[in-house]
């Protein structure tokens, strides 16, 4: 692996199973347990065995091992000889002998109980890098396996992907116990006295009937408030024992060290022959779910997997009634599908879903005339609208965020179409308030400053805040921290001119954000904010290509996050989850996971959702 430095060359061939930022993370640890660990002792040379010339000088040895300069001292400096030899400083040729190898063998036996889940495991295995390594250096073999997992099934004699799997899988609620123990030691045929056993786990192993003369890693979590450390204690059976503190890895590769080194798992497609093929896609106001529409007029709402492994969750479905078609699509304040949709003969918007004091599937008759010009162009062409729900008075409200970007308010009265806000480019809803980015309606939209907002029942409802750029306002919300936190500041990017973006992770402060540079030909499609810890969010972007995405932060360096395996159509981030979505021109729609780099959600067209 050529990005490793070069502390770590020794581990280079047990690195390479892993991409290379966890690599370099669990490297750090493996050259520190390596070292506590310390070498594989060699076994005698100096007698028996076959000889295999010389290695070394000694200061002890027969007439015909002395060095050639000793006996030219015998000759030129006769007292100096005597004197050399009396006092035993000669030098002489050390023979070297060849020992047979195949007997000699590390053994480590892991405890996968709830002592060692979670955490603990990130040094497990980083022990196991440093002990297959430790032996291969000195022609030893290796065996590792699981105590409470049957040795019929074990032990494996690599450490690769494929083992480390199934030992990833392991984890049990279960302690060790003696007899599994004595299991272990029998199938290995370790003896009274067994060279180089390793029991890793807690400190408690070491009381384990059998567990005498054997050596032990006892691994356990730092705790201490703020505290991400392991503590490790190094017990060979006969050396002092030797402490180590690893600080763990951030905790985006902690959970992909411990679910999916080897990023090998994938979504499945997903194939369902009851709905047609996806015509759109886009996020709900919340970002929990992935909007669709269909070729035969259908529209679903599905719910993400947040993992590759995660079990895909079945879509809400919506079937429009006859003579109705689907202008707007959302997910309820409430709970459950929003659906807005236009009756070509009755010339009435409908409103579908059961609205907290409203009747399910009630019309909201309007006239077409009534409607605005925004909306009333919408309904005529153009993919559905974004549609929401808010709490207004003990009454679920109905909004739907037109083509112009003006936010209507669905109501029943005489004002049955309302504009609540204009400009609107970006929304978001959140624990029941709805936050926005837009202009105020009162000046000129093309030289007033953007600014964000709340609408909520909350103690935020009204809050602004005017944000320094001067552009047209194109903006995209991100996912925060702590989604559960009651403030309005949220992370934000808002484009200022052309290739020039204002990012921050926190709207209230201006002093927060940085500007992002985007290099022509890159479309911007939403704001990353993964993983948590980093000081600010990156900007996604769209390649030339229209096919792969970038993540670009205010270096403005592209770094290249995912390739779909077609042109993309549409696409978008999550404003809610470490999640992105795109449709291919193909027909395929895929989800994917910044925190585990790897699809979680996949449906292919022709008789698929």
């Amino acid at each position: 692996m050529s990005g490793l430095p070069e502390s770590l060359r020794p581990w280079a061939a047990q690195l390479s199973l892993f991409p290379e930022d966890l690599a370099l993370s669990l490297g750090a640890h493996v050259a520190r347990l390596a070292a506590a660990l310390g070498p594989m002792r060699a076994r005698n040379e100096m007698t028996g065995g076959e000889p295999q010339g010389y290695d070394g000088l000694t200061r002890r040895g027969s007439p015909e091992r002395l060095l050639m300069s000793e006996w030219l001292m015998a000759l030129e400096a006769p007292d100096e000889f005597v004197r050399r030899a009396a006092f035993g400083e000669q030098a002489f040729l050390r023979p070297a002998f060849r020992q047979p190898q195949g007997g000699r063998r590390t053994v480590a036996l892991l405890d996968a109980g709830p002592d060692q889940l979670g955490a603990p495991r990130i040094a497990h295995m980083a022990l196991l890098v440093a002990l297959a390594r430790r032996a291969e250096s000195v022609g030893a073999a290796f065996a590792w396996g699981v105590l409470q997992s049957p040795p019929r099934k074990q032990p494996f004699s690599t450490v690769d992907a494929a083992a480390i799997g199934q030992w990833l899988k392991a984890g049990t609620a279960a302690p060790p116990l003696p007899a599994q123990l004595t299991a272990w030691r029998e199938a290995l045929e370790l003896g009274r006295a067994p060279e180089d056993v390793w029991l890793v786990g807690s400190a408690r192993l070491a009381r384990l009937q059998g567990a005498e003369g054997l050596s032990l890693v006892a691994v356990d979590e730092v705790v201490a408030p703020g505290a991400r450390q392991l503590s490790v204690e190094v017990r060979p059976a006969s050396r002092p024992p030797r402490q180590v503190v690893l600080e763990l890895p951030p905790a985006p590769q902690c959970v992909r060290l411990l679910r999916d080194p080897f990023v090998t798992a994938v979504a499945a497609p997903v194939r369902d022959t009851r709905t047609s093929p996806v015509q759109s896609i886009h996020f709900s106001a919340d970002g929990l779910r992935l909007l669709m529409t269909h070729a035969n007029g259908a529209a679903s709402a599905q719910v993400l997997p947040q993992s590759p492994r995660d079990t895909v969750p079945r879509p809400k479905r919506f079937h429009p009634p006859p003579g109705e078609r689907v202008v707007a699509l959302g997910w309820r304040r409430s709970g459950g599908l929003l659906v807005v949709t236009w009756h070509w003969e009755k010339r009435v918007l409908c409103v579908h879903g059961p609205l907290r004091g409203h009747s399910t599937g009630r019309d909201l008759t309007i006239l077409l005339s009534a409607l605005p010009e925004t909306l009333r162009s919408s309904l005529v062409r153009g993919p559905p609208l974004l549609a929401l729900s808010m709490m207004r008075e003990g009454r679920e409200v109905p909004l739907v965020l037109d083509s112009a970007r003006s936010l209507q308010q669905l109501a029943s009265g005489e004002r049955l179409v309302s504009p609540l806000q204009h400009g609107v480019s970006a929304l978001l809803e959140r624990r029941g308030g709805l936050f926005f980015v837009d202009r105020d309606r009162e000046e000129d939209r093309a030289t007033s400053a953007p600014r964000a907002g709340c609408i909520a029942p909350t103690l935020f409802d009204g809050w602004t805040q005017t944000l320094p750029v001067e552009g047209t306002g194109e903006a995209y919300f991100g996912h925060a921290r702590d989604s559960s936190r009651q403030t309005p500041g949220l992370p934000l990017a808002i484009r200022h001119k052309p290739g020039q973006w204002w990012v921050t992770r926190d709207s209230r402060d201006e002093q927060k954000g940085e500007w992002v540079s985007i290099a022509p030909g890159l479309r911007v499609v939403g704001l990353c904010c993964w993983p948590v810890d980093t000081p600010l969010p990156g900007l996604v972007v769209l390649g030339e290509d229209q096919r792969t995405f970038y993540r670009v932060t205010g270096d403005g360096a592209p770094e290249l996050l995912v390739a779909a395996s077609a042109r993309v159509i549409s696409s978008g981030v999550s404003p809610a989850l470490p999640l992105m979505a795109w449709m291919t021109e193909k027909g395929e729609v895929c989800a994917w996971s910044f925190q585990h780099r790897a699809l979680v959600y996949r449906s292919t067209p022709g008789g698929t959702s």
